[in-house]
């Protein structure tokens, strides 16, 4: 059997706080919407997220993700990235960058309802 053809792996992150999540990752982290989705004016949002072409889900609904989970972010231009989020700043956060002795630069940030996010680039070999 031949194995099967994947479009796209998106994971769902847990949200809390509608408010605070857009403007982490929209302001914050520079995120677009792709959609927006609830079953009914006071009902939980469930939204989706683009960054460069790669999507996350965001999802206040209870079922949907255990809060505290983490996800890579594979990325080109990892110290380019860290700069810009470090422009637009925001009140709880301010991420280092770090190289990894397993070959990755990477950024960590926490979202507010506390997923990790781990943005990275590979080390490039001199």
């Amino acid at each position: 059997m031949s194995a099967p053809v994947v479009d796209a792996l998106v994971p769902i992150l847990r949200s809390f706080d509608e408010a605070a999540t857009r403007d982490f990752y929209l302001r914050y982290l520079g995120f677009e919407i792709v959609f927006e989705h609830r079953f009914g004016p006071d009902m939980p949002l469930y939204m989706g997220v683009r960054l460069g072409g790669q999507e996350l889900h965001l999802s206040e609904h209870h079922g949907d993700a255990t809060p505290g989970g983490a996800v890579r972010i594979e990325m080109q231009g990892v110290d380019a990235y860290h700069r810009a989020i470090g422009e637009r700043g925001h009140p709880r956060v301010n991420p280092g960058i770090q190289d990894q002795e397993w070959g990755w630069r990477e950024v960590i940030v926490k979202d507010p309802s506390g997923n990790r996010l781990v943005f990275c680039s590979r080390i490039e070999s001199v």
